[in-house]
């Protein structure tokens, strides 16, 4: 299951949407569209006991998906409530889930005026590009209709003064040609046809033969396009997802033993020494070790209240270190958002995320 892409047009914005899959087996594919998201669309199923399902503190996706995009730093979400023709378009019901989600959501630390609600129903085309024409929905709601929603969004700034940073999200290789390309979002700088470029963790240099941005031919792309670059004199081989392209001058850190500061999730088993773990960061996903329970923390204040815990349990915040089994490209959170915010997962459920305080040089 892959994050299917596509592209329109408001009057303010470009959008490239990215259609992550919504079912718990697929919550990796899921980080990998959020972690290139400016904005969401949380879509949520307002039929009754859909929702409820959804919402479930312990089997709902809707939570986690929630914690996924507030984790790789996500402020603003539109939530569509969708399949409104099934529930007669209730406003009562409308209410009930903005209420649920919304309490949710600013618990996450979402800000109310980063929330935009929208009662639609896809079946039927109310309220997805044009104010509704049903009565029973027009007759309560006079807010945007999906598509003004996506137009409002603010474009967050981009660092197109730094050093090239692309994690790569997918690579696309051509077996006739030996050929290969290198996809992903621009978090920082610019890139052009002939730039000198380095793949990370492997370190090898290639040159860009050309450039596509959202399927289209281009000679130069800057921090926030998605683009493939297409890549010479260079070894296909090394050219993966969950690896980094940089300014050969500028190649992002590469490491196996890290520092976190983790919040442990609600409904999450306890942490231990010793806990075998998924890590995601940006595209990569790597098994780890829990090596050390450095401190509880006050999750206030960040600083430590409790030194070597023997254990971490649901909504503590605390400091530990990781090892993983196989380098990854990483970077404090204070160097790179983009690669320092992590995921940590076990037994398909998302039991913690925070982010890289510190990349320890193992002598």
């Amino acid at each position: 299951m892959t994050v299917a892409v596509a592209y329109f047009n408001t009057k303010r914005h470009h959008v490239v949407l990215l259609d992550s899959p919504g079912h718990k087996d697929f919550v990796p594919n899921m980080i990998a569209g959020a972690t290139q998201a400016d904005a969401a669309i949380l879509v949520v199923d307002a039929s009754i006991g859909a929702f409820e399902a959804g919402f479930d503190n312990l089997k709902g996706q809707t939570r986690e998906h929630a914690r996924v995009l507030r984790g790789f730093g996500v402020e603003q979400v539109i939530v569509a409530v969708n399949k409104m023709d099934i529930v007669g378009y209730s406003k009562d019901r409308f209410d009930l889930i903005r209420q649920h989600v919304g309490s949710f959501l600013q618990s996450c630390r979402f800000k109310e005026s980063s929330l935009t609600w929208v009662p639609l129903s896809a079946m039927e085309n109310q309220n997805l590009v044009s104010a509704p024409s049903e009565s029973r929905l027009s007759s309560w709601y006079q807010g945007p209709c999906l598509l003004d929603a996506v137009d409002s969004v603010n474009s967050p700034g981009r660092d197109v003064s730094k050093p090239l940073l692309m994690p790569i999200c997918d690579v696309v290789r051509s077996n006739s040609h030996g050929q290969v390309s290198a996809c992903g979002k621009l978090e920082a700088g610019a890139v052009r046809s002939g730039s000198k470029v380095i793949v990370m963790p492997s370190g090898e240099q290639g040159t860009v033969r050309s450039l596509e941005r959202d399927s289209q031919g281009c000679t130069i792309a800057r921090a926030g396009d998605n683009v493939a670059i297409a890549l010479q004199g260079i070894d296909a081989n090394q050219v993966m997802a969950g690896g980094v392209l940089c300014h050969p001058d500028y190649p992002v850190s590469v490491a196996t033993h890290l520092e976190l500061m983790v919040l442990v999730l609600e409904g999450a088993t306890p942490i231990l020494l010793g806990s075998q773990l998924e890590f995601h960061v940006h595209h990569a996903k790597e098994a780890a070790t829990v090596v050390k329970l450095v401190a509880m923390l006050d999750p206030k204040t960040g600083e430590p209240t409790k030194k070597s815990p023997r254990c971490l349990t649901a909504k503590q915040s605390a400091m530990l270190e990781v090892s993983l089994h196989y380098p990854v490209c990483v970077e404090t959170f204070s160097e790179s958002r983009a690669l320092g915010r992590v995921f940590l997962r076990s037994s398909g459920r998302t039991v913690a995320m925070g982010k890289v305080t510190r990349i320890i040089q193992d002598s």
